[in-house]
């Protein structure tokens, strides 16, 4: 009798001690859980940027990199063509746009819910001392989602500088809080991108 009895206790010690395990394993599940949805409720930034060579791209994606934020091409729904982008031709396709302020070419780029971003960062090449008319249909089709928003303008060029640039994206995003950009060459390196969007990222 007393043989059967220790069995029986040794086999309900078991099975409690399994149960134990699986309420603790469930509870790290849960905990788990909490944790990526708290990261993915986390207001993290974006980065986003239209690079007609592949420059300013380069850079858009080392600051991504640096900042741990998420990373977003604007991409035209007409790609731009050597010509289109020749700046010495006035019938060419960027002249005609940056020529005309109410242009805006249209973007096949899909935009992520902006609602998960406190901060976005939006970058671009300088085009006749601005940004280009691409850069204005996604900030001014996103107003909205932007509002109460950080903006924060970045640029490469060849040696121009922001120029208007940041007074355009508040003027198209009212609601938005833009900050003054900054111009960046093409090979910066991505401590230099870490320590200037410090400022921005919260």
């Amino acid at each position: 009798m007393m043989k059967h009895s220790a069995l029986a206790i040794t086999f309900a010690l078991a099975a409690l001690l399994q149960l134990c395990g699986c309420v603790k394993g469930n509870a790290t599940t849960e905990t788990e859980k909490g944790a990526t949805t708290m990261n993915n409720n986390t207001a993290k930034s974006l980065v986003v940027c239209f690079s007609a060579t592949g420059n300013t791209k380069g850079v858009a994606q080392r600051l991504a990199t640096a900042i741990g934020g998420d990373f977003v091409e604007i991409v035209p729904a007409k790609p731009y063509t050597a010509a289109d982008l020749d700046w010495r031709d006035k019938k060419s396709r960027s002249s005609v746009e940056m020529a005309d302020r109410k242009s805006r070419p249209a973007i096949a780029t899909a935009v992520p819910a902006l609602a998960d971003y406190a901060t976005v960062f939006v970058g671009f090449p300088i085009w006749w001392y601005r940004e280009p008319s691409i850069i204005d249909t996604f900030v001014e089709s996103n107003a909205e989602a932007l509002a109460g928003k950080t903006i924060v303008p970045f640029a490469t060029s060849g040696g121009s500088g922001m120029g208007d640039s940041t007074a355009n994206l508040q003027a198209l995003a009212p609601k938005a809080k833009v900050v003054e950009g900054r111009r960046f060459s093409t090979s910066v390196d991505a401590d230099t991108l870490k320590k200037w969007a410090a400022e921005f990222v919260k």
